[in-house]
């Protein structure tokens, strides 16, 4: 049992321990479990908290607000519109006034520096929701999932597919690192991960007992893996004008029979989502029509596929988004 997180942030997993990290999804799975039965958990009644998005989401707003009325917490949603923040008033001024309304913010948005300084002013647990730099509650939410499937995630191999320069790739290197797991991002040499982040996680991983590879290798780097992810090839908040480049650099990673033939024949494949795998989206359509690539960075066949973990990948963001707020609250 790590000490106690009450009152911490929750910003980026390089500020956490294995252990604090483990108990994290320890009280997902109790959370999972209660949620399942039916059994009423407003531990956190009286409460309140603030969604603080300058990036849309459907997974992350909903879950930090399912999360939260389950907790027994009044939980307020501010869209990019609806914030001075940056506007007509600091970013500072705007962590103090909401610190003193709310008992907890989260933050979805660009620079990782916006959530540090929130949590720097707020005086109050702030957590984050996505920034440019890292996603950490998605991470959590994959690692229970391959626990899931596995009973187990140390010593397992996880293979990023596409752009390694990424918040989510990024992320998964350092999780990866925290918890034991060989990590390999697989995509071109110009798009991996910032090399001071390599080198911090790799001295992770030695303690851990697991590994960082970096490879444009897609064979190689997805022989025997048991986790296969990736996630779209342009980013919200990134220019339609990189699509034609993004294409041209990230298709020969896309996620199909081959690759997953590749792995392991129990690997499971992930993806944060959304994903753009089939034309039932306008973005989907659009690039169809303008590059003609009906499936981007992965096939429909493997999204639909048995192997395909995505949903209760999707589902657990609730149940450790969960976690992290009681912890941080109680």
């Amino acid at each position: 049992m790590p000490r106690s997180l009450s009152g911490r942030s929750f910003l980026k997993l390089l500020d956490f321990t294995t252990e604090e990290i483990q108990y994290l999804l320890e009280l997902a799975k109790d959370f999972k479990r209660m949620k399942r039965a039916g059994v009423p958990h407003k531990y956190l009644a009286g409460k309140n908290i603030v969604l603080l998005f300058e990036k849309t989401s459907t997974r992350t707003r909903c879950s930090f607000e399912v999360a939260g009325n389950d907790l027994g917490m009044g939980v307020t949603y501010l869209d990019p519109g609806s914030s001075q923040m940056g506007k007509k008033e600091s970013l500072e001024d705007t962590a103090r006034v909401l610190g003193r309304m709310f008992d907890g913010i989260e933050y979805r948005g660009f620079a990782q520096q916006v959530v540090e300084d929130l949590a720097r002013y707020a005086g109050v647990p702030v957590w984050n929701g996505l920034t440019t730099e890292f996603h950490p509650t998605q991470m959590l939410a994959d690692v229970l999932t391959i626990e899931e499937n596995f009973g187990r995630y140390k010593g397992l191999k996880m293979v990023f597919m596409g752009d390694a320069r990424n918040n989510v790739a990024n992320s998964l290197m350092v999780v990866s690192a925290k918890l034991g797991i060989n990590f390999v991002a697989c995509g071109p040499k110009e798009n991996m991960p910032d090399k001071a982040l390599v080198d911090v996680c790799k001295k992770i991983a030695k303690e851990n007992g697991c590994t960082i590879t970096l490879t444009d290798d897609v064979k190689k780097g997805t022989k025997g893996a048991d986790v296969i992810y990736t996630d779209i090839w342009v980013s919200m908040g990134e220019p339609d004008e990189i699509w034609a480049e993004r294409i041209k650099l990230l298709s020969p990673y896309q996620v199909n029979d081959a690759v997953m033939a590749n792995a392991n024949p129990e690997a499971i494949f992930l993806h944060c989502l959304p994903s753009f795998h089939d034309l039932e989206t306008t973005i989907g359509k659009e690039i169809n029509d303008k590059f003609g690539i009906p499936e981007m960075e992965v096939t429909d066949k493997v999204f639909r596929s048995p192997q395909s973990k995505v949903f209760d990948e999707a589902e657990n963001r609730m149940h450790t988004i969960k976690a992290v707020m009681y912890a941080t609250l109680k």
